[in-house]
């Protein structure tokens, strides 16, 4: 058996499109099997969408949980570890928001948040929007600096 090969069964898959309204001798003439009278039978109708004939909806029916908080600020993730590896792989001193979007681990609409995982080796100056605590200790333990920057 090859599985390129594979097809539906003869007579199994139907192309043609059902023509309505084509005479009684073709069977799907008279109500073109819409039935008698009644809004569905007419032109233009059309049922709202979720309509579940009288019946609750579902989308009423399930209940709304939560709030969305229209003043919360979206930050992209950096950690630690990251920023290492950066260092190693490129030999700088200074990470700040071109370079993070010229690696690609960044978007120029984006707000940067240095995270606190992995452990840094080395003297870096970082320049972002901001910094979790640890991220911020362990950056000056190591004799570097983070300098937190306001995006216009």
């Amino acid at each position: 058996m090859n599985l390129s090969k594979l097809k539906p069964a003869e007579g199994s898959v139907k192309n043609a499109k059902k023509r309505l309204g084509r005479g009684q001798g073709s069977g799907k003439g008279g109500t073109s099997t819409k039935g008698h009278k009644g809004a569905q039978s007419r032109s233009g109708y059309s049922a709202k969408r979720g309509f579940e004939g009288g019946q609750m909806p579902l989308q009423r029916r399930v209940p709304k949980f939560g709030f969305k908080n229209i003043n919360r600020v979206e930050y992209r993730g950096i950690n630690l570890d990251v920023i290492q590896g950066l260092v190693d792989n490129n030999k700088i001193e200074t990470i700040d928001l071109a370079f993070l979007i010229e690696k690609g681990l960044a978007h120029k609409n984006d707000k940067v948040k240095v995270l606190g995982r992995g452990e840094l080796k080395s003297k870096v100056e970082v320049k972002v929007h901001a910094f979790s605590a640890t991220a911020k200790t362990a950056i000056e333990a190591k004799g570097g600096s983070a300098v937190a920057i306001e995006k216009a």
